[in-house]
């Protein structure tokens, strides 16, 4: 069982027949080999072997692993494949798997099992030399690329990068949108306070896949010879704290062969932007393909440059921040339970009220004060996390924080000024609690009460009452 099953896995890995359908768009000057593999669990992978039509034989090859996204199909990287092959070398593109990744679940020692198989995959692929070929990541392949890299056995000749990040994704995302809302004008207690503890909680209750990920001791193990490419505008890494990180992290591991461009008007993904890295232009930035065509071939022949950096200073306004793991009090469990706590407090007086004259009784007449805790509480809670997760789903460069007033969205101080009067109608309540009519109403105002002393503390945490 064990000999077909490894007979079964070789197959797999081979060429499907000739004359399988080419990637769209792909140039007249470039042919294309359709193949199969298997990734991490036996999953079976597709993808796209793209060469120049006059290959000649020996030539280096390289796979390219994608930036995050749930079944990122190989035609992402057409560009930069395409790129590369015409300078020479074999290039494997491949669509990114679904299955065990999404937006909460994914798995970066998986992805970087995916990628192991395309590069052996490449390695037997005809006039390609598999002691020539590397792996290529962009942004969550930049994690991933250099995990593959330090497999034992892995084959891997080289390592290229592009936005690749030193940082943990937590913190790398939790300062791509702050800084996609400071671009947009934003700042206070919604930048400084509210969108890092969100992300800090959402990472708690597991729905922030990856997020702790330290990149730094993966670095130190890769012995290959390391490009890695950064646009100038990167509006998602950090651009000026990362590479520093990077070559600390390389060396510290004994490895110098490093080389880092940095490439002007480009982005993340050092592509062509008009406006500073929001737009991203389908074309690579000038000299981006001709520089991995000659570094490959140093890299490959032994010459890789020693600790070379050069291109223009990225553009970073502001620094990122630490993003540690959650205390008890404000884990996810606890944040649950207290909006539980809030919303009975808060919701369960109008539905006595309601309950009652259904009933047919007396619900008394409710003090102005308690309407305003009751209803403020609710819409504080709710159109919080409601306007919460809107920022962070339009975070990053393209933040649309809405309206402002100053640096503070409009909508943003609208929830505040609810929160400062649920806080004030409470010490309101307080006041006259003792004077309520019956037994009954001063229940129900107690409850109301309790609602607004877990609320203060609550809306201090999410930045409701700072300025």
């Amino acid at each position: 069982m064990k000999l077909l099953a490894a007979i079964l896995a070789v197959l797999f890995a081979l060429p499907l027949p000739a004359g399988a359908t080419a990637p769209p768009g792909l140039p007249a000057d470039l042919t294309s080999t359709e193949v199969s593999f298997r990734g991490e669990g036996g999953l079976e992978l597709h993808g796209s072997v793209i060469s120049p039509a006059n290959a000649r034989a020996g030539r280096p090859g390289v796979v390219l692993v994608h930036g995050a996204g749930t079944g990122t199909p190989r035609e992402k990287l057409l560009a930069e494949a395409v790129g590369a092959a015409r300078q020479g070398l074999s290039v494997l593109i491949y669509d990114k798997r679904s299955q065990g990744y999404s937006t909460t679940e994914r798995s970066y020692p998986q992805l970087a099992e995916d990628a192991l198989g395309a590069v052996a995959t490449l390695r037997r692929q005809p006039g390609v030399d598999p002691a020539k070929v590397g792996i290529w990541g962009l942004s969550e392949g930049g994690w991933v690329a250099p995990l593959a890299a330090t497999r034992p056995s892995s084959g891997i000749a080289f390592v290229i990068v592009v936005g690749a990040n030193a940082l943990s994704p937590l913190r790398q995302q939790a300062w791509a949108v702050a800084a996609g809302l400071r671009k947009a004008g934003a700042g206070g207690s919604l930048v400084g306070r509210a969108e890092p503890n969100l992300y800090r909680v959402i990472a708690d209750g597991g729905l922030f896949p990856e997020p702790y990920h330290d990149p730094e001791p993966v670095l130190a193990r890769v012995r290959q010879p390391v490009l890695a490419i950064w646009g100038v505008h990167d509006l998602l890494t950090p651009p000026r704290e990362t590479p520093p990180l990077f070559a600390d992290a390389l060396e510290a591991g004994g490895n110098r062969r490093y080389t880092f461009r940095f490439f002007p008007q480009a982005d993340h993904a050092a592509h062509l932007t008009p406006d500073g890295g929001v737009t991203r232009l389908p074309e690579l930035a000038p000299g981006y393909a001709e520089l991995v065509g000659t570094w490959v071939g140093e890299a490959t022949s032994g010459r890789a440059p020693v600790a070379q950096v050069s291109g223009p200073a990225p553009v970073q306004a502001v620094d990122s921040f630490g993003v540690p793991p959650t205390a008890w009090w404000e884990s996810a469990a606890m944040q649950v339970v207290a909006l539980v706590l809030l919303l009975v407090a808060f919701g369960g007086y109008p539905v006595v009220a309601l309950v009652r004259r259904v009933r047919r009784r007396d619900a008394g007449v409710p003090s102005v004060a308690a309407r305003v805790i009751s209803a403020g509480g609710l819409v504080a809670i709710l159109g919080g996390f409601a306007y919460l997760f809107y920022v962070i789903m339009t975070g990053g460069k393209l933040a649309a924080p809405g309206p402002m007033l100053g640096d503070r969205p409009v909508l943003w101080l609208a929830l505040q000024a609810v929160a400062v009067a649920t806080v004030a109608a409470t010490a309101v309540t307080v006041a006259t609690w003792r004077r309520a009519g019956t037994r009954g109403e001063r229940v129900r105002l107690g409850l109301l009460i309790a609602g607004g002393a877990v609320f203060v503390p609550w809306a201090l945490y999410w930045g409701l009452l700072l300025p």
